[in-house]
């Protein structure tokens, strides 16, 4: 329940007034309800009284039944306006919970990044989300204003009625539904638990279908993972069908519930009024009202078998929100972007030996210096600790005049660009995968850039920038993709640029006439690679060798 609470006062937090306002037509739907019947019993009762004791021809229907359609009309209007503002807020509410998630999942460290994998990422933003929306419209709304609108009835009865009669009805709704909706919630936790993970499960490994589709043909294994997804739904709508009997139990305990308390007002009322304490007309607003009664406690059974689904995703979803990233430094610079690294030293968790110790190097505006070693010695290490992705263990990174740490996190991003080894394309179109990078681009500046990696003429006979990428950038070879991630982060015009073997895929002449482009389109830019192919280390101006425990420095001349 901690969890769910927690949840509940982030939505309320960013939509306090619109759910208070919807709490309390809520509640003014339940008292109109309740008034409604109890009204409507007394009044059919006492005018058939007044009809036995031939006083009919005075008895009053104007006011009784005015005040019955004054009841009815504003009884549906409340409803109209509860759902309007109850959903809108949390629907409001729930975006920006998915807005917040996105952004800490998107500043997560670097490697909690790289072991993210979509199809979950996917469903955290999603399906959690989604599962939420019950918190505040089935669960805690409902619960308070069913124990108002309790409240309010006792108050009433005891005024109108009688205490007896007041203390049974309300006491015996309490605590038969408080244990009926207690016990559903017990017995229908583990399976509704196991539905939300078969779900996610399900919709994870449909999505990996789908992306897969063609390498499962080719190796003839999509109709044996079809038959693996179809057990996994299977598996979903066993628990799904085991929590709804659970919640028709439920609904059975409520009603007879219900059918007890009335029954049991009616006897009260019945007793009272043969021994004269009240009438039979106010005997009778006892008996309706413990019938109105039950459109408190209805609604809750849906969300007691659901309870456990919403708990585990409040649970995961609030364990992220939690993780808040930590505001970087606010200074910016306007000097240069050269990058200076003096004794720098990184371990990984758990490792035997550092992967960096003692590292140091200089980039200046204008200069490439490649960084080579064997592989595990730290070059990629090294790019994404200049980049600000990994924290070092110790020594000093300097861009431009200011220590890495001192930077605000914007005019890093925009003064510093990272290419990795890996990075996404989407499906879209050539332009668009390009303006990720600069939204503001036009299209003679994305022809440059293209033609800077040697990229125009290939996208010229595709169609152009309008031809269309299909899902992780397929449409375009390995070289053709890694030139057009290469492509757009140039359109950034970064004054440092660091790159992680940017000509993979590509020959030597192709991989020459690239690195040369990048040069001419930033020719004031400071440009670090790990390289492993002599084309690169042969562009370069400097080498810098890893080699554990420290670097070796060789002057390219």
């Amino acid at each position: 329940m901690k969890a769910l609470w927690g949840i509940f006062r982030i939505i309320l937090r960013d939509q306090k007034t619109a759910l208070m306002r919807g709490a309390a037509l809520s509640l003014v739907v339940l008292a109109a309800g309740i008034a409604l019947l109890g009204l409507s019993g007394w009044f059919i009762t006492a005018a058939a009284a007044a009809g036995l004791a031939g006083m009919g021809a005075v008895f009053d229907v104007f006011r009784p039944s005015a005040m019955v359609r004054f009841l009815a009309l504003g009884r549906t209007a409340a409803r109209y306006g509860e759902r309007v503002l109850t959903h809108e807020a949390t629907l409001r509410a729930l975006t920006s919970i998915r807005v917040r998630l996105l952004s800490v999942t998107a500043s997560a460290p670097h490697d909690r990044l790289t072991r993210l994998r979509g199809p979950q990422a996917l469903n955290r933003l999603m399906a959690d989300v989604d599962a939420l929306d019950g918190i505040s419209l089935r669960l805690i709304l409902p619960i308070a204003a069913g124990l108002l609108a309790q409240l309010l009835t006792f108050a009433m009865l005891w005024w109108l009625v009688d205490f007896s009669v007041a203390a049974w009805i309300v006491s015996g709704f309490v605590a038969a539904s408080a244990v009926t909706l207690y016990l559903t919630s017990r017995s229908a936790a583990a399976a509704s638990r196991r539905e939300e993970a078969a779900a996610q499960a399900f919709r994870s490994r449909f999505i990996d279908l789908i992306r897969a589709r063609e390498d499962l043909a080719v190796y003839g294994q999509l109709a044996r993972q079809g038959d693996r997804i179809l057990k996994t739904d299977g598996r979903r709508q066993m628990d799904r069908a085991r929590v709804d009997r659970i919640e028709r139990r439920a609904g059975l305990a409520l009603s007879l519930t219900g059918t007890v308390v009335a029954a049991g007002a009616l006897a009260l009322g019945m007793v009272l009024a043969r021994s004269g304490t009240i009438t039979p007309a106010l005997a009778a607003i006892g008996f309706f009202a413990s019938l109105a009664l039950m459109e408190t406690i209805a609604p809750l059974r849906r969300a007691m078998a659901e309870l456990g689904r919403m708990s585990v995703a409040a649970r995961r979803v609030g364990e992220t929100l939690a993780e808040t990233p930590a505001q970087r430094g606010g200074t910016a610079d306007t000097a240069s972007a050269d990058l200076r690294i003096e004794g720098l030293c990184f371990s990984r968790p758990r490792a035997a030996l550092p992967v960096l110790r003692n590292a140091g190097l200089s980039v200046a505006a204008g200069e490439s210096v490649a960084l080579t070693g064997p592989s595990g010695s730290g070059k990629s290490t090294l790019l994404l600790l200049a980049a600000r992705l990994l924290q070092p263990g110790g020594g000093r990174i300097h861009v431009g005049s200011l220590p890495l740490e001192s930077w605000d996190e914007s005019r890093l991003r925009a003064r510093l660009t990272l290419v990795p080894q890996r990075s996404a394309l989407m499906a879209g179109s050539i332009a668009e995968a390009l303006r990720l990078g600069a939204p503001d681009a036009s299209d003679p500046a994305l022809w440059e850039v293209l033609e800077a990696v040697k990229l125009a003429s290939v996208i010229r006979a595709k169609g152009g920038l309008g031809f269309c990428l299909g899902p992780m950038g397929s449409g375009l070879s390995g070289g053709e993709a890694r030139r057009l991630v290469l492509a757009r982060g140039l359109l950034r015009h970064p004054g440092l640029l660091l790159l992680d073997e940017p000509t993979e895929g590509l020959d030597d002449a192709t991989a020459l006439e690239v690195l040369k482009g990048v040069r001419a389109y930033l020719p004031q830019a400071a440009i670090l690679t790990a390289s492993h192919r002599e084309v690169e280390t042969a562009w370069a101006d400097r080498v810098v060798a890893l080699d554990l425990p420290r670097p070796a420095v060789i002057d390219c001349g």
